[in-house]
């Protein structure tokens, strides 16, 4: 497969050697871009791109697609989604708008307990089905690789459902995806906490680590869920078997998730929106050295719950990278869009165009371990691009806060 790309009014985020690292701060504000270009890929990889005026002749070996006024640009990494489950909770959201807290709906037996239990009651194969169809859906919005997490199971079996549904996904589409196991996401009814967390960690992950279905862990550290102690016990069993930790922390409270995270190695830590000076300071610290994880936000939770954005403004500012996740789920943000996400950053969170795009690319690429493959549009990355719709200026994409003005989303170049 050879694929000509001419005329384009531009390639965002693209060069000949842009380096694989994280964008911290005023990195993520101005990404290179290439006017009036030219892009080759060659058999699913970037070959070669550059202006108009350095494109090769046209020769009969080369599929050539003329693209005048349409933009390219990374495809959206979303590298953190909840796409299988059961059904979704509509019922929650009535209560929810009744007056009704997150907290109130979980107490009652809904929130998390009840996709559990539509889990566990859902046949392997409808899973599978509605997967397929909700990556599908996300593609039309500009997402190219997801990662996908377990935590709807709750017990070994279920948990062992979730995760050989995004296996076989896999086998089934073309967009990379990575399983994340996530039991730590709430307390089973009548479990004990620490017994429970002992079975997780002891049992379960080595005998779906052994079936090769978890390439991350993750864990809901939050007030009256799991504890720092917990994310540190899941991280020490899983760094073990060379898995890397994924870290749910402060959505509601600040309870030291952040550093235990930055202690365990995380791979990235996510939500944070409520973050105080402490936390944020950790975070320069941990970076200042390297190897800090990726902060990553997540607009649609925020819009959805109504609570705090994640102050992407401050993190930025502080010389920090950051990433934008949808958090697709059916309880707290029923919506793959990350094109919509972007838009979210940039009025909620106060986010520039270039930084939203960052965050959405070569950022979230670093947040599952792909930036090598994606995130970027230079030579040897895997061609995962979007093409936009004409337009005088890809601002256009944020600006439209519901139309989606994305052409097309290619997956290894299709």
């Amino acid at each position: 497969m050879r694929i000509r790309f001419t005329e384009l009014a531009g390639v965002v985020g693209s060069a000949q050697n842009l380096g694989h690292g994280p964008l911290c701060g005023a990195e993520m504000a101005s990404l290179p871009v290439i006017h009036d270009a030219f892009v080759e890929v060659v058999d699913g990889r970037i070959a070669a791109l550059g202006p108009m005026a350095a494109c090769p002749d046209a020769d009969a070996g080369w599929e050539v697609r003329r693209c005048p006024g349409q933009w390219m640009l990374p495809g959206f990494v979303d590298s953190h989604t909840h796409l299988v489950y059961a059904a979704p909770r509509v019922t929650e959201f009535r209560m929810r708008l009744d007056g009704a807290s997150y907290h109130d709906i979980a107490a009652a037996g809904g929130g998390i307990l009840n996709s559990a239990a539509a889990i566990a009651a859902a046949e392997e194969s409808a899973l599978l089905e509605a997967l397929l169809a909700r990556l599908e859906t996300a593609r039309s919005t500009g997402t190219v690789a997801a990662e996908i997490k377990s935590g709807y199971g709750l017990t070994l079996e279920a948990e062992r459902k979730m995760l050989r549904v995004v296996q076989r996904a896999r086998e089934l589409q073309p967009m990379p995806l990575w399983a994340t196991f996530l039991a730590l996401h709430a307390l089973p009814k009548a479990a004990n906490l620490d017994d429970f967390v002992a079975t997780v960690v002891d049992r379960w992950l080595p005998a779906l680590a052994d079936d090769g279905l978890v390439d991350f862990v993750d864990v809901f550290c939050e007030a009256n869920y799991f504890r720092p102690s917990d994310l540190v016990r899941l991280a020490e069993a899983a760094a073990k078997r060379g898995i890397p930790l994924k870290a749910h922390v402060n959505q509601f409270q600040s309870i030291g998730g952040i550093q235990a995270s930055v202690a365990a190695g995380a791979r990235s830590v996510d939500h944070l929106e409520v973050l105080t000076d402490a936390d944020l300071q950790d975070l320069q610290t941990a970076w200042a050295h390297g190897d800090g994880p990726m902060p990553v936000a997540l607009p649609h939770c925020s819009l959805f719950l109504n609570i705090p954005y994640t102050p992407g403004r401050a993190l930025i500012d502080a010389g920090l990278p950051l990433a934008i996740a949808s958090d697709c789920n059916p309880g707290s943000a029923p919506s793959s869009d990350l094109r919509m996400a972007w838009s979210l950053a940039a009025h909620q969170m106060k986010l520039r165009v270039d930084e939203g795009l960052a965050a959405l690319t070569a950022n979230a690429a670093c947040a599952v371990g792909a930036e090598g493959h994606m995130g970027r549009i230079q030579p040897g990355m895997d061609a995962h691009l979007i093409l936009t719709q004409p337009m005088a200026d890809y601002a256009e994409l944020p600006y439209f806060t519901s139309e989606n003005r994305i052409a097309q989303t290619l997956i290894y170049g299709r």
